[in-house]
């Protein structure tokens, strides 16, 4: 690891998911985007559901998506702690949009606030899986 670098593990709830040197973190905190490269002041935020971008030692991005989770920034060393993270490469469209078919028939069929507010949020994290697969496609295009 270099100044120009630091430390990034992506951690979902069943394991880890990426562990290495990165030049910079594009993330979307509930307060906004981030951007967190070397050096940045330590902090600690929530996630929304989305795509997380690193740029790696060469220059390369490679984007993984999280449902959700808390970033937390230190001197050497960035953690993403995700409800769920999975590499945007291996994103279903198919399996995202029967999540979302699925969201919507609960949202419909559900009465109690607990189980509307769960497959709200079960829809808001397969559109964001959609989105992303959208944006991956548009950086591979533009290649």
């Amino acid at each position: 690891m270099t100044d120009s670098t630091i430390q990034c593990d992506i951690v979902s709830a069943r394991k880890k998911i990426f562990s290495g040197s990165v030049s910079m973190v594009i993330a979307s905190g509930t307060a906004g985007e981030l951007g967190i490269t070397p050096r940045h002041a330590p902090l600690i935020t929530t996630l929304k559901p989305g795509p997380v971008r690193l740029v790696l030692q060469d220059g390369e991005e490679t984007m993984f998506f999280v449902g959700g989770g808390i970033l937390e920034v230190m001197p050497h060393i960035i953690t993403v702690l995700a409800d769920t993270a999975i590499r945007a490469d291996d994103l279903d469209e198919a399996a995202a949009k029967r999540s979302i078919e699925e969201a919507k028939r609960e949202l419909r069929d559900r009465t109690g606030e607990m189980e509307i507010a769960e497959a709200q949020a079960k829809l808001v994290e397969a559109l964001e899986q959609l989105r992303a697969l959208e944006r991956l496609r548009k950086r591979v295009e533009h290649k």
